[in-house]
């Protein structure tokens, strides 16, 4: 089609595995490639071209993210022991997340999408609360070990001139358990400028929260990197924005939270983040209706669906069962990074685009035309539940209007 939208420079896209793949060629076929002469590099992160590869087409695909400055990913398997057996793995490959943050030196943003019909469970939050997740250290890249009754544990810390620092943690009388974590202060220092840049992006109020008065070294260590950037870094375009940073301990973030009204961003620790953003997802509705984004302190954003693969949904497909999977999540992971595309492209017509398939999709839902768990959640008095397929061709239908009245 001659008519259809040009883009100068490649996506890095990332395809994924189970249902969130067949949702993901879907996507593509309907609302995509008829609009959009899609210029994509494409890598194969499903699990069985993992495990063909040794994991390296995800090293390869975050190489290329560096380059392009602009991803979209599927859903993809971390797998356990059961997939293990299931796929026939050469081993218990590595988080695909977790690898390309490792090596953007990302962090995530995720922050939910907003209906009319499907309201909060905290009443109070009107406007979307975006959390941001450090991407490494703490107990994800612990060290653990169990200490039997008689035992001794000492924290040492052996100095590059052989010199040492210990530390009693414990004299163990009986059995027990202990663990070393860590963090690094350039990582340190690359979370929170990509969140004073996030909140300088979007223009919203900046909170971070830890518990220094306990971690008194450890998470001190956080607190004051932060304030340090900020000061010299942040704090004269955090004025000329209008916006706000501060910083409050991690129960008074917790309280402070639950009685706003959101619209604002809020970072956290790798752990708290992870526990967090479930809870703000949850409350909000589902993980399914939540946007993504890895953003790296040096401006390269990698966007992605923060669900899972939906394998029981999957499964139900291969039996050639019907599936009413929700496919919002997925779909603004495309048209997020379409717009940053765009954005950094100066390709107007793609950003509009993106835009406006958001707008046909949130149309649709506001409409009463959903899949089966926003059908649960939405208290809309019309609901029309409809399968995978029919849901993203109503999108279509919302699409090619919009696209329409625009044009006369």
């Amino acid at each position: 089609m001659a008519d259809r939208i040009k883009m100068t420079t490649p996506l890095v896209e990332m395809d994924g595995d189970e249902m969130t793949r067949i949702i993901w060629k879907m996507i593509k076929d309907i609302l995509l490639t008829p609009y959009i002469d899609l210029n994509t590099e494409y890598y194969d992160l499903g699990l069985e071209y993992r495990n063909e590869t040794n994991d390296q087409v995800t090293f390869d695909s975050a190489e290329a993210t560096k380059k392009y400055g602009v991803a979209v990913k599927c859903a993809t398997i971390t797998p356990n022991a059961q997939r293990m057996t299931e796929y026939n793995l050469k081993e218990m490959w590595k988080s695909p997340n977790g690898t390309i943050r490792a090596i953007l030196d990302g962090t995530v943003f995720r922050s939910p999408i907003i209906v009319k019909g499907i309201n909060p469970y905290i009443p109070t939050w009107t406007k979307p609360i975006t959390l941001a997740r450090h991407a490494y250290g703490d107990i994800y890249r612990n060290t653990e070990l169990t200490a039997p009754a008689g035992s001794k544990a000492e924290l040492v810390i052996t100095n590059a001139d052989g010199t040492q620092t210990k530390q009693l943690i414990h004299e163990f009388k009986g059995d027990g358990i202990v663990q070393g974590v860590h963090n690094l202060d350039d990582s340190i220092g690359s979370f929170a400028r990509a969140c004073f840049n996030y909140a300088l992006d979007v223009k919203q109020d900046l909170w971070f929260s830890t518990k220094d008065t306990i971690s008194k070294i450890y998470d001190h260590r956080f607190k004051d990197v932060f304030a340090d950037i900020y000061e010299n870094e942040y704090k004269e375009k955090f004025e000329v924005a209008g916006i706000e940073y501060f910083y409050t301990l991690i129960d008074d973030a917790v309280a402070r939270v639950v009685r706003s009204e959101g619209g604002f961003i809020w970072a956290c620790k790798n752990y708290d983040g992870d526990v967090m953003s479930d809870m703000v997802a949850t409350a909000f509705g589902s993980l399914g209706m939540m946007t993504s984004v890895l953003v790296s302190p040096d401006g390269v954003y990698e966007y992605e669906a923060a669900h899972g693969t939906v394998t029981a949904h999957y499964y139900k497909y291969l039996k050639g069962q019907s599936t009413s999977t929700n496919s919002v999540a997925t779909l603004f992971a495309w048209t997020g990074a379409l717009r940053k595309r765009g954005e950094l492209d100066q390709n107007k017509e793609l950003m509009d685009f993106a835009d406006k398939l958001e707008q046909a999709t949130i149309q649709t839902i506001e409409e009463g035309v959903m899949t089966g768990d926003l059908a649960r959640l939405s208290t809309l008095e019309t609901k029309q539940v409809v399968d995978t397929e029919t849901f993203l061709l109503e999108i279509n239908n919302r699409l090619k209007a919009i696209l329409m009245n625009n044009k006369i």
